[in-house]
């Protein structure tokens, strides 16, 4: 029966919308990528000088992206979107079946959400990569606080990773996925570049991680 589901599902065109600076895009996007689904990427810039279109707020109330449309279905939050492709299209499962393997990777997926967004991307990627790119000044102050901060995470995020190729052992799964962008921006920094040199565990993770096709797909152009 879910079979079925799957292919009279899969025939709907799937549409994302957002900008592919977004980490939270990226996320959407490589998980369409691992499922071989194919869509379209619709531009959305929430920074645009003219603001958010105001069509778009009926897709997304809250102005953010990515949103999400899969035939007449229209869904918006990263976390709900990366869960309904797994489950909605054929392809290799990104969500352990075991109980406690899937509670891990909601886990990492909540670390990165509440923790590593806020101190990896914006306050060491934006503080030292793209304020300065953009011609603003950094705050040292709150890129001071954010490395702290960051340290704290890779290693909670190192103490649950597990042996093996990917954050939960052989399956490469969600958790691997919403970390993948976060790091991609964090190791820009060359604050962050080198506190990950101090997690082995982690720079070998992302050197397999990097090389997927999915990964080097949706770097931001």
């Amino acid at each position: 029966m879910r079979y079925t589901v799957l292919v009279s599902r899969e025939k709907r065109l799937v549409r994302l919308f957002g900008s592919d600076y977004s980490v939270y895009v990226r996320i959407a996007r490589l998980c369409l990528a691992e499922k071989n689904v194919s869509y379209t990427l619709v531009p959305v810039d929430v920074f645009a000088s003219e603001g958010v279109p105001r069509d778009y707020l009926q897709r997304h109330p809250f102005a953010r992206i990515p949103a999400f449309e899969h035939g007449s279905f229209r869904l918006y939050e990263t976390g709900a979107i990366a869960r309904y492709v797994d489950e909605a299209f054929e392809g290799p499962d990104l969500q352990p079946h075991d109980p406690a393997a899937r509670a891990r990777c909601n886990q990492l997926i909540s670390i990165a959400d509440g923790y590593a967004y806020r101190h990896m991307v914006w306050g060491v990627y934006v503080e030292r990569v793209s304020k300065p790119e953009d011609g603003a000044e950094t705050d040292e102050a709150k890129l001071a606080a954010s490395i702290a901060q960051s340290q704290i995470v890779l290693t909670a995020l190192c103490d649950v990773m597990e042996e093996g190729p990917w954050m939960l052992g052989d399956q490469l799964t969600l958790a691997d996925i919403y970390w993948a962008p976060m790091v991609d921006c964090f190791r820009q920094a060359p604050e962050g570049a080198k506190l990950m040199a101090a997690f082995p565990k982690l720079q070998s993770w992302w050197q397999r991680m990097a090389a997927r096709p999915s990964v080097i797909g949706t770097r931001p152009t």
